[in-house]
């Protein structure tokens, strides 16, 4: 944590340090809606930040990373619903569930060096895959759903029941949490290995780095941290469905956050997430109060910012902030 803040620029600490307080004070003047556009606004800091792991660090384009999510939130979920089994032991059983889905597939993908787009479709097979098998899954529900109790023991927060405000704080911990754990990851001799490996594999591995295992690292960590978020989304929602869970909308909507904020940086998907998702429900709320129902107008907005982004901004938007606001740039 020292080399941390030797090496993150304190205009940053300290902007980063004033959100934090904001944050943490918002809900004292925020109704219910707005608590719950924050906790998205965290959901999708949290698994933005999972998902550059691998495609920001390591450059591994991941189209199919709501398979994590899936895993995560109906393993979880079935194990309460089913045995008892609390959220906070299930989602262990998530994490090394989905890890070694994760590993799976990476070690199909670097054995027999499918990479680049090829990789991308490998992972959209997966979470097709999952898809269709927990679509025709009877114990976990099957097409009908699983449905969570709304509340259990009294609400009690050991079993992740609450009210918004407990899940408000808790998605903005595991948020905080993603961005401290890849910073450090960022500036440890792991992260300096992805690094050499996501400029150029090759002159990577003759300077001895065993690029196997460097990208198989960065799949399982990105895949256990996404199965978290996945826990939490069973939980928060009380209800799973395979279609929306595993879809590769949701794949999509989860990667815009780092992509419009800056892929490979740290404050990425945090400013991506803030930026995206208030006016992505915004958009819901006055098509919904105009009486318009158009169903695809959410991604037809998705799609306009990415291109927007890909013109005015390519490298997305906190590398262009980052340099109006005079903060050094990060090193790597």
């Amino acid at each position: 944590m020292a080399r941390l803040l030797r090496t993150t620029p304190t205009r940053a600490l300290v902007l980063l340090g004033l959100l934090l307080a904001l944050l943490l004070l918002a809900p004292m003047a925020l109704d219910r809606y707005l608590v719950s556009v924050f906790i998205l606004v965290f959901w999708f800091a949290y698994v933005g930040q999972a998902w550059n792991v691998m495609m920001g660090f390591a450059g591994l384009l991941s189209l199919g990373h709501a398979l994590y999510v899936g895993l995560g939130a109906y393993v979880a979920a079935a194990l309460f619903v089913k045995l008892g089994v609390g959220p906070w032991a299930g989602l262990w059983l998530s994490a090394l569930l989905s890890v070694a889905v994760g590993a799976a597939i990476g070690w199909l993908g670097f054995r027999f060096r499918i990479e680049g787009v090829y990789f991308s479709l490998l992972t959209i097979a997966f979470a097709e895959v999952a898809r269709i098998g927990f679509d025709h899954l009877g114990w976990a529900g099957g097409a009908a759903g699983l449905f969570l109790p709304v509340s259990s023991e009294g609400g009690a927060w050991w079993n992740l029941r609450g009210g918004p405000l407990f899940f408000y704080y808790l998605a903005l911990t595991m948020a905080a949490g993603a961005f401290l754990l890849c910073a450090a990851l960022r500036h440890s001799r792991l992260g300096y290995r992805w690094l050499a490996v996501r400029e150029d594999a090759e002159a990577a591995r003759a300077l001895g780095i065993d690029v196997f295992r460097a990208r198989m690292a960065a799949v399982v960590i990105s895949a256990g941290l996404t199965s978290l978020g996945g826990v939490f989304y069973a939980f928060y929602y009380n209800n799973l469905f395979p279609g929306p869970v595993f879809d590769i909308s949701r794949s999509i909507e989860m990667i815009l956050a780092p992509i419009i904020g800056g892929v490979g940086t740290l404050f990425g998907p945090v400013l991506g997430a803030f930026i995206l998702t208030p006016l992505g429900e915004a958009l819901i709320a006055i098509t919904n109060a105009v009486g318009l129902n158009a169903p695809g107008t959410k991604a037809v907005f998705y799609g306009v910012c990415l291109m927007v982004i890909v013109i005015l901004a390519p490298n997305g938007l906190w590398p262009a902030l980052k340099r109006r606001l005079g903060i050094p740039e990060e090193k790597a």
